[in-house]
């Protein structure tokens, strides 16, 4: 097993590099950061903003290879690059990484989670009344974009407030400001304000997976190899949770891994709508600033995120199917 995640991970190591090239190739080509400078009033002098841009390893003039390995070295270091602000990239990646890591795992956990027992729990009760109803709420919220449901759950914690008199759900940021008390105060204060945009996108999750668990388990019901564990002794539930189940979520392993841009899509919209300064808020102000380094750098984010997903995607398959690593 060693031996085959070895090479998947030299796999997913190139596909990194490949990945924030062409990030940092459609970045530098797209925007356009010397009409920022240019926009200034009272507007510089052409040499000004030439030195500016070569600064900033921004000047569209110098080749975008060129740009790349200047880039590229720095990164080696540890340096994302100046934003177009003139201040370290590195310094707002920091503070904002961790913002949107903890919303993005605990959303797409969440509802990967509740996705696969409901698509499970759905197919063995196949074609009764809480199998349908669960197919239509699957489909509403597929049929939802993502900041709609946001805002629909933000609007009933403003109503809430305006019935109960008091903040009843937080609706805006992830902590309160000038919180006092111990550690288990600022835990269940971080635990309220993520529960809101956590719930936005892991409903997005639990539909989509719902769908395919429960497609994936009725094909397991009827197998021979679970009629044969029952006629061995196994009760029905037990045949279910240690071979059907196990066999019907293997798929899944690999869906996780490539749904998880669609979550950070989504999580950019959430962010924006809960107040969250994160990755999402941070590409959106970086695509109308011009800021390439920025742009990059979510990017970058980004590649690492769905490619340790895609890893750790492979590692659960390799688990649960023994004929993978052989």
């Amino acid at each position: 097993m060693l031996r085959y995640l070895a090479k998947r991970f030299s796999y997913y190591a190139v596909l990194l590099i490949v990945a924030v090239f062409l990030a940092y190739a459609l970045s530098a080509t797209a925007l356009r950061p010397r009409t920022y400078f240019e926009a200034k009033v009272p507007r510089p002098a052409a040499a000004s903003v030439e030195r500016q841009l070569d600064d900033l390893n921004l000047n569209d003039h110098t080749p975008v290879v060129e740009r790349f390995g200047h880039w590229a070295g720095d990164l080696l270091h540890g340096d994302l690059g100046r934003t177009i602000h003139d201040t370290p990239v590195t310094d707002d990646f920091r503070r904002r990484v961790w913002v949107s890591l903890r919303l993005l795992l605990l959303g797409s956990l969440l509802g990967m989670a509740l996705g696969v027992a409901a698509g499970a729990w759905s197919a063995v009760r196949q074609y009764r009344i809480s199998d349908r109803l669960l197919t239509v709420f699957s489909f509403v919220l597929l049929s939802t974009p993502v900041f709609l449901v946001a805002l629909f759950l933000k609007n009933g914690a403003i109503a809430a407030k305006d019935v109960a008199g008091h903040e009843v759900v937080p609706f805006t940021g992830y902590e309160t400001p000038g919180l006092t008390g111990g550690i288990g105060a600022h835990l269940a204060d971080w635990a309220l304000h993520l529960l809101l945009p956590t719930l936005s996108l892991a409903l997005g999750g639990l539909a989509t997976y719902s769908r395919y668990q429960r497609g994936t388990m009725l094909d397991v019901l009827g197998s021979d190899y679970l009629r044969t564990a029952e006629a061995k002794g196994l009760t029905r539930g037990r045949a279910l949770v240690k071979h059907g189940l196990r066999t019907a979520v293997i798929p899944m392993s690999t869906m996780f891994a490539y749904s998880f841009l669609g979550i950070f899509t989504g999580a950019a919209f959430t962010e924006t709508i809960f107040g969250w300064h994160g990755m999402g808020e941070w590409f959106i102000q970086s695509i109308n600033e011009q800021d390439v380094n920025s742009v990059v750098a979510v990017n970058l984010f980004a590649a690492v995120v769905v490619l340790a997903s895609g890893f750790l995607a492979d590692t659960l398959h390799a688990a649960l199917d023994p004929r993978v690593r052989s």
